[in-house]
């Protein structure tokens, strides 16, 4: 298949091919006809790109601020390859898709079914089934994709709550406020436009607006309080997009008492209080399509919303659209500007770049549909080397596994040999950048593969487990990223596939390898004295509905994340891990909702034990880590992977680094040097299983406290 991406550090626009997504239950396997580029969301997106690296900081000051609290905690260095590859990555665009359901996952679709989705511009897109709807016989494939953006501007109609008869304002006639204008007047409101384009403003007359032209000297406030025959207007719904306070400042002075005030668009929000008290004004955001945007229990996992309580979801939105297109009160034929062939698309980039005036761009999606479902893409003609021993495939292509692990294989001197993502998109990309020879979407046939020796597990944590037994029992050596598994029963039909197969198993426990941990190990093992560990994980608050979060797909954060520290201590002592206690932060504390806020004791076979702080609630500028060790009068402390310190320690006093060094290229050389020699594993599969179960333990403990 073909898909739009654009890279956010230059810009640029490109038609990538890569390997068709595969059907997923719950979603529609859709083989687009039409989509529509969204002017105002896809402009910014490009005008971002384009813009330099001062510009960019200047327009996010919010990631400025993380990014120096980065730079105090992590180092410059660190934090600079961290915002490079950030940029570096490209993004889909697009969220108007019209397409033909190829495959269904869901229930009251089927093969054959037209459906809009909020998909992006490829010509195969995947989308769960919340967020697709159904197309009348009566609307054409062209009509349809507006509804995505209609919706926009819908979901701030239904906030406004407007009745028949109401002076509305629009302000702000692109795409989504010309389309808002004629949805208030099939509602019964007078609508008022107000643009700066006189183009566009004749375009809102034609759909029964007054207009008003500020760039020709007309006073919106003035305008307002004329159209509303003196009393004030209604309500306002702001579609427009600028960083000037003025839309909603003007806004409050036109309203009547206790009228609406909507920001749909994007507007600079520093209210004057008085313009609000004295009127009892009200203002509020409008959020995309509506109820169960950004929800994953909505979007991912498709749970409805009872109709009973909330009428109008993101879906119901879409059908509410499409039934206004069938009726004939939606007029979009005069919206559209330009039709351009996907194959062409980076030319509509540039229309949208050089022709301001430009609203409605369609791309047409007139090839056929067979081609476009290849499951692997060759990404080099190079053939596969025969005599390397290591030859890998990564199965996952997210920031993690692009950014670090990836590329600590490629130093180790591995053969990529192909990289899977069940999109399809991302294993291009990053196959590309790092010169995999393949990029699949095709998991079980890189498995199967004969040539590849080696599996790399980078995916979401509730598919480590089953990767991992599927690939050993096929004969593969396999690197999987923490967590090895989240449940007892996983846990042990890992083991059992391991007994089977007896080929190398990696957990990623990185830390373990890290320059400073190994000078630690080192001094540590010079005393035979029972040791005591403290060590604080400051890993930062994520949402509660993040999936991490979730034990059924991340496995919560102690088991996704803490096991690194786990398996930290397990290392330093030296020794089997004999108990494991654990207590998570008490319900006097609003937030504590998760298990992200514990303590975790160890005891150890030798007498040694230790605490693993595991802390949501710190401050972004204290180090993210520390670890601290005492024993027989001596202490070591390790701040962040950059400084090591001994205390009364003989012959040692410090360890600093200029680039925080965490173990991965260390840990990655280790396996792809235990797979080449075929010598003994760098991590003992018996104490893999050990922490896992530790971990898995812990996390029990504290979820039987909530």
């Amino acid at each position: 298949m073909k898909q739009i991406l654009q890279n956010l550090s230059t810009g640029e626009s490109q038609l990538v091919e890569a390997p068709a997504p595969q059907a997923r239950q719950g979603s529609l396997l859709i083989d687009t006809t039409a989509s529509l580029i969204s002017t105002g969301t896809e402009r910014m997106l490009v005008d971002f790109g384009r813009s330099g690296l001062i510009a960019k900081a200047r327009g996010q000051p919010d990631k400025v601020r993380q990014v120096l609290d980065k730079v105090a905690t992590d180092g410059l260095m660190s934090t600079v390859d961290a915002v490079r590859s950030k940029l570096g990555q490209p993004i889909p665009l697009g969220y108007c898709n019209v397409g033909v359901v190829r495959e269904s996952g869901a229930d009251r679709f089927r093969k054959g079914d037209r459906v809009v989705s909020n998909g992006p511009h490829a010509d195969v897109v995947c989308v769960p089934k919340n967020l697709c709807a159904r197309i009348p016989d009566n609307v054409t494939d062209e009509s349809a994709t507006f509804t995505v953006v209609a919706s926009i501007g819908l979901q701030g109609i239904r906030l406004a709550q407007p009745t028949l008869g109401e002076a509305f304002v629009v302000t702000g006639a692109g795409l989504i406020g010309l389309l808002t204008v004629q949805m208030l007047r099939s509602q019964g409101c007078r609508v008022l436009a107000i643009d700066f384009d006189p183009e566009k403003l004749e375009l809102a007359r034609t759909f029964g607006a007054e207009v008003c032209n500020p760039a020709a000297g007309e006073d919106p406030v003035e305008a307002g309080f004329a159209f509303s025959r003196g009393q004030g207007v209604d309500g306002v719904i702001i579609t427009a997009s600028t960083k000037s306070n003025d839309p909603i400042a003007q806004a409050a002075r036109m309203c009547r008492k206790r009228g609406r005030i909507i920001l749909v668009g994007v507007a600079g929000t520093n209210l004057n209080r008085a313009d609000f008290y004295e009127k009892e004004l009200s203002f509020q955001v409008s959020c995309s399509y509506g109820p169960g945007r950004y929800d994953p229990q909505y979007e991912e996992h498709g749970h409805d919303y009872p109709v009973g309580f909330v009428r109008w979801t993101q879906k119901r939105n879409f059908e509410a659209v499409l039934d206004l297109l069938a009726s004939g009160a939606l007029n979009v034929a005069p919206l559209i500007s330009h039709r351009v062939p996907f194959d062409e698309a980076p030319r509509a980039y540039q229309l949208l770049s050089t022709d301001k005036t430009a609203l409605g761009i369609l791309l047409t999606y007139g090839h056929a549909s067979e081609p476009r479902h290849l499951r692997s893409v060759s990404l080099t003609e190079t053939p596969v080397s025969s005599s390397a021993k290591a030859v890998v495939g990564f199965i996952g292509a997210g920031n993690y596994a692009s950014r670090v692990l990836i590329p600590a294989f490629k130093a180790s001197g591995a053969f990529l040999h192909t990289i899977a993502s069940t999109g399809g998109t991302n294993a291009v990309v990053h196959g590309r950048r790092t010169s995999f020879a393949n990029a699949t979407s095709d998991t079980e046939a890189l498995i199967a593969d004969p040539d590849i020796s080696a599996v790399a597990i980078v995916t979401r944590h509730n598919s480590h487990a089953r990767l991992t037994q599927q690939a050993l029992r096929a004969g593969k050596n396999v690197f999987i990223e923490k967590p090895l598994a989240l449940t007892y029963e996983e846990l042990d039909d890992v083991k059992a596939a391991y007994a089977e197969s007896r080929k190398h198993l990696m957990v990623g426990f990185n830390r373990r390898f890290a320059p400073q941990v190994q000078t630690m190990k080192g001094l540590l093992d010079k005393v035979r004295a029972p040791k005591s560990f403290v060590m604080v994980m400051n890993a930062g608050a994520i949402p509660a509905d993040h999936w991490t979060q979730d034990p059924a797909v991340g496995g919560g954060r102690i088991i996704g994340e803490a096991c690194h520290y786990i398996d930290l201590m397990r290392f330093l002592a030296g020794t089997p891990i004999t108990s494991v206690q654990a207590q998570r932060m008490g319900d006097t504390d609003a937030e504590a909702v998760t298990e992200d806020k514990a303590a975790i004791t160890l005891g150890f076979d030798d007498g040694s034990f230790g605490t693993i702080h595991y802390l949501a609630n710190g401050g972004a500028s204290f180090p993210k880590e520390r670890v601290e060790v005492f024993v027989s009068g001596r202490t070591l402390q390790l701040d962040n992977f950059l400084k090591l310190r001994g205390y009364n320690w003989p012959g040692f006093r410090k360890q600093n680094l200029w680039r925080q060094d965490k173990g991965q290229r260390e840990c990655a050389a280790a396996f792809v040097k235990a797979v080449e020699a075929g010598g003994a594993a760098p991590i003992p599969a018996e104490e893999l299983f050990e922490v896992a179960k530790v971990t898995i333990d812990a996390a029990r403990i504290l979820r039987s406290q909530g």
